[in-house]
């Protein structure tokens, strides 16, 4: 069975995060690549214990800036 997942990556210090945003499900890597397989691995993982139809589905996401003010 197929799905399409959306993630995101980015780097964080010295690792590229990727975070899957329809589990929230996240790994890391030295590069975007080894992030992205690190992901990949986890999702073949959760989905192991967890149905294909419990997941969030996310259309077309959109990175929005959002500036927060705090003490």
């Amino acid at each position: 069975k197929k799905i399409n997942l959306k993630n995101a990556v980015w780097k964080e210090g010295k690792h590229f995060v990727a975070w899957n945003l329809n589990t929230s499900i996240s790994s890391f890597g030295d590069t975007r690549k080894e992030a992205l397989e690190s992901l990949k691995e986890a999702l073949k993982l959760y989905f192991e214990d967890v149905s294909f139809s419990g997941i969030t589905k996310i259309e077309r996401p959109d990175i929005v800036s959002h500036f927060l003010t705090y003490a």
